[in-house]
């Protein structure tokens, strides 16, 4: 029970290093901090505050939602008062049976407030009604008015924006948690998985990576979160998805692939990050996009390859298995890409002749199969 719990802790710890190291966690949000900004540049956060409303969490919009409402009733409120005071309306100022008000009823602090709630939402429950007698009061009731619905204009608009996010339509949009090398087509790549949860299609969905890792450069200088293009292609070609079903996107590992140095035994001792960004327009909304996530070599698997998952079934409809999206099996694979090329280790040759330096076992129980 003690070494478990001792191994759970020191498991919980490891997660929560690799989660401050790396830039962009799994469900896309950037790990970064800004310093040092200056005032002038955070006053450019008020200037540009639709979209600081737009950004910021709920529970502050409610917060900011009951508090201009509440604010704008108390301060109509108290103009209220400061009428009726000036005319004489006040209870404890003893006015004349032949007084003329300026609005009907109120008579202290507490039948302004609520006379001014009543006029900014436009409940009207016809006790507290505003007379022809006071011009000041004709002009406040209108400014009142207006500036409430600029203010039910704007919480709408606010409200509709965030539930439309186009961050909303990104949570229908998972990657495989781990990443696979294993050899395609002749070729050795490095495989993601990608699934829309909705079965409305994303139109023109692009995808991409960037690999980011620290450089030297041969003047000596260090350049941090150095980036290099990854491309990332379906048999079909790398633009415009056919995102009807999950897809498994491949990286050729050539000569010209910021992996080719890499080797199995090598792999963990890398520090680098591939981040992997995926653009598409929804179909229903034709709101634009973008999912990200990213892999450590942590979480590479070198010799593995992705179960199936698209089965057609006896009527002649298809289904997809979402039980094997981020299952894998071992397969042999040749441990460096300089090998896999020039003929060496352990992988299967591509004219079909059996490689003499492993046994080839074929994995037809998906019990042996590794969850990601």
């Amino acid at each position: 029970m003690t070494r478990s719990l001792q191994q759970f802790l020191r498991d919980y710890q490891a997660k929560r290093r690799i989660c401050k190291n790396r830039l962009v966690t799994k469900d896309g949000h950037c790990n970064i901090e800004y310093g040092n900004v200056r005032y002038s540049s955070r006053f450019a956060y008020v200037l540009d505050f639709w979209t600081t409303f737009v950004e910021i969490r709920w529970r502050y919009i409610i917060l900011f939602f009951v508090a201009s409402f509440t604010i704008s009733w108390f301060i109509f409120g108290l103009i209220w008062y400061w009428i009726g005071l000036n005319n004489g309306d006040m209870w404890w100022q003893n006015p004349p049976l032949d007084h003329k008000p300026c609005v009907y009823n109120v008579f202290g602090l507490t039948s302004a407030f609520l006379y001014s709630l009543e006029t900014q939402m436009t409940i009207g429950y016809g006790l507290r009604v505003l007379s022809p007698f006071c011009p000041g009061a004709v002009a406040l009731i209108v400014i009142q008015t207006i500036i409430g619905v600029l203010i039910n204009c704007f919480w709408c608009g606010l409200v509709m924006a965030k539930i439309a996010l186009p961050k909303k339509r990104a949570k229908t949009i998972t990657f495989s948690k781990m990443a696979v090398i294993c050899p395609k087509n002749g070729a050795l790549c490095l495989q993601i998985r990608v699934a829309n949860l909705r079965k409305t299609l994303m139109i023109g969905s692009q995808i991409y990576g960037k690999l980011l890792k620290t450089t030297i450069t041969s003047e000596g200088e260090t350049i941090i979160l150095d980036q290099l293009n990854v491309d990332f292609m379906v048999d079909a070609g790398k633009d415009n998805l056919f995102f009807i079903c999950p897809l498994t996107l491949y990286h050729v590992i050539d000569k010209t692939s910021p992996f080719f140095q890499l080797a199995v035994d090598t792999l963990l001792h890398q520090e680098f990050e591939l981040v992997v960004f995926l653009d598409a327009t929804d179909e229903s909304t034709s709101s634009s996009c973008q999912v990200r996530t990213s892999y450590i070599p942590q979480e590479i698997k070198w010799g593995h390859r992705f179960l199936p998952i698209i089965s057609r079934s006896k009527e002649g409809k298809y289904r997809v298995d979402f039980s094997n999206f981020a299952r894998v099996e071992p397969i042999p694979t040749a441990h460096c890409a300089y090998c896999f090329y020039n003929g060496q280790g352990h992988h299967y040759p591509r004219n079909g002749i059996d490689n003499q330096g492993f046994e080839a076992i074929e994995i037809h129980d998906q019990v042996n199969a590794t969850e990601m």
